[in-house]
């Protein structure tokens, strides 16, 4: 049950961000479900390897580069999906923003 509120509420935020933003394009519900789905587990699965194999240069860069990598997940579903759309690296970097701000409300508000 807390997968299914999860899987949703992540939808909810991708809803948001998209609506909130001029560069985000998201076409209906169910695509920013899906959306928010496909950005976790590239975030889970080859954003893992990736802030691996830039672990020195996230130290140097004080985190930095693991946002760039969270970017680059957003812009890979932006690729794979046609239901979302970003106009480009800036456009996903404010996307990224918006919707960490929007999952931190979520987080505050939720219970374990």
């Amino acid at each position: 049950m807390k997968l299914i509120i999860e899987i949703l509420l992540m939808g909810v935020a991708v809803a948001v961000a998209a609506f909130l933003l001029p560069g985000v394009q998201v076409n209906g519900f169910l695509s920013a479900i899906i959306a928010g789905v496909l950005i976790a587990l590239a975030n889970a699965t080859i954003g893992t390897i990736l802030r691996l194999l830039t672990f020195p240069i996230n130290i140097l860069t004080l985190g930095i580069m693991s946002f760039i990598i969270t970017v680059l997940m957003v812009l890979l579903v932006d690729s794979l999906m046609d239901g979302f759309n970003t106009d480009g690296f800036f456009s996903a970097l404010l996307f990224a923003i918006v919707l960490a701000l929007i999952k931190m409300v979520f987080g505050m508000f939720s219970r374990d």
